[in-house]
């Protein structure tokens, strides 16, 4: 997106940046202010929400930035804001009020929270991007209903998977190739990682082990495959992904049968592979002429077609959703229609009834990607709602978890927009 450069440069010599407020203050977040302020003109962190204050100042002062404060009202808020300061909050309702906050970016990974404050900004008239797979992969959908019909935009961001796939596909799409194949590459996938095995790594890079858990046991790249067949309409080949093993993401052409990528689109990842951790599309075309082109591009001989992107940058591109979604109208990446695919909650280990699971990045269960379709008609539960419920049954290691199996609380913001979600009618 080369043209948000020069918009942005645009708001700059208006002294008008696009004013974000930023939920979170966390490894992603910090990093974003980070970008915004020392790197990306036209654009400001105007306000920044976390629930430990201490951690929102630091991140302002890790990007030099000295002179915030700290509010308590909206209308305080927006006052700091158009004497062109900075805020800081644990209040996260101020900034979803504030009328010259021009766009949220939920940054917390959380999903009850997130559903909370999207839900919120969204009544507020607030367009909002997501760092937040696992919200998105969850209620996405429904949640976009809602934008809908506020007239705003939700949308995941640039410089995560989805954002880089979907941005590759859309330029594949742009000189006249079919994606029939939106994929992922993947250094290591364990299901059975846990917070105790990924401590260290997640010591060495200043993460959360649940976090690098998510990662590492396959849920995470579930969330993200997810967003994207739900942007796009292509399904999982199987439960899980395919998922082959090669050395380079080039031999990415030979481990998928043509009559796969001819069945309306598939969402799946590599393992293991070079360039990662990247993305890679597959197109279609069958022109003559245009063979031959491609021939001499050192692209292939065709029909099929590997256009691959080496590297993912998250904090550093998600400066550019958000200055797509207000100067442009543009969403980077977000639900078409109704669920096309979900993450199933699937057994770590043998559990045993009277336990309680404990969600996304820990020890009693991974998240696995699985059809809508199949995922509704077997009655499996969303790994995004697995969180704090108690089973009924035993559970063998691998085996996926269903409603019946478990008491869940109907009571959570997140568990009443997936029932929604579940009843909407996504033919009107």
């Amino acid at each position: 997106m080369i043209i948000v450069d020069n918009a942005l440069k645009e708001r700059e010599k208006k002294n008008n940046p696009v004013n974000v407020g930023l939920v979170g203050a966390g490894y992603m977040g910090r990093g974003t202010v980070l970008t915004i302020e020392r790197s990306v003109p036209g654009i400001k962190v105007a306000a920044l929400y976390n629930r430990t204050i201490s951690k929102a100042e630091k991140a302002f002062k890790q990007a030099d930035i000295t002179r915030f404060k700290q509010v308590f009202g909206a209308q305080e808020l927006e006052q700091v804001i158009n004497e062109g300061g900075y805020a800081i909050t644990d209040d996260v309702s101020l900034i979803c009020q504030a009328k010259n906050i021009d766009v949220i970016i939920e940054a917390t990974g959380q999903i009850e929270f997130g559903a909370e404050v999207t839900l919120e900004a969204i009544e507020n008239k607030k367009h909002v991007v997501l760092m937040n797979a696992e919200l998105d992969a969850t209620i996405g959908p429904i949640l976009k209903t809602y934008a809908d019909r506020q007239g705003v935009i939700i949308t995941n961001a640039d410089g995560d998977q989805p954002g880089v796939i979907m941005n590759l596909m859309r330029f594949v799409q742009t000189i006249g190739y079919v994606p029939v194949l939106a994929g992922n590459i993947k250094g290591l996938q364990d299901p059975y990682r846990t917070p105790e095995t990924q401590k260290e790594f997640a010591r060495k890079h200043k993460q959360k082990p649940r976090m690098v858990t998510s990662f590492a046991d396959g849920t995470k790249i579930s969330m993200e495959m997810a967003v994207v067949a739900n942007a796009t309409g292509f399904k999982a080949g199987q439960r899980g992904m395919h998922g082959p093993s090669c050395e380079h993401v080039n031999e990415a052409l030979d481990l998928f049968s043509d009559k796969d990528l001819l069945n309306g689109g598939l969402v799946d990842y590599i393992l293991g592979a070079e360039p990662g951790p990247g993305v890679f599309v597959i197109a279609y075309n069958d022109h003559p002429v245009q063979k031959h082109y491609m021939s001499y591009f050192k692209m292939g001989d065709g029909p099929f077609y590997l256009f691959y992107v080496p590297y993912h940058l998250p904090h550093l591109e998600v400066p550019l959703t958000a200055a797509r979604t207000v100067l442009f109208g543009d969403a980077t990446i977000a639900p078409q229609g109704g669920p096309v695919c979900e993450v199933i909650t699937l057994a770590k280990k043998d559990l045993k009834a009277g336990e309680r699971l404990d969600g996304i990045g820990g020890y009693t269960t991974y998240g696995t990607i699985e059809n809508t379709e199949i995922a509704r008609n077997q009655n499996l539960l969303p790994m995004g709602l697995s969180e704090d419920c108690i089973l009924k049954n035993d559970i063998k290691i691998d085996q996926p978890v269903t409603f019946e199996d478990v008491k869940i609380s109907h009571d959570t913001l997140c568990y009443k927009l997936w029932h929604d979600q579940l009843k909407y009618d996504w033919k009107k």
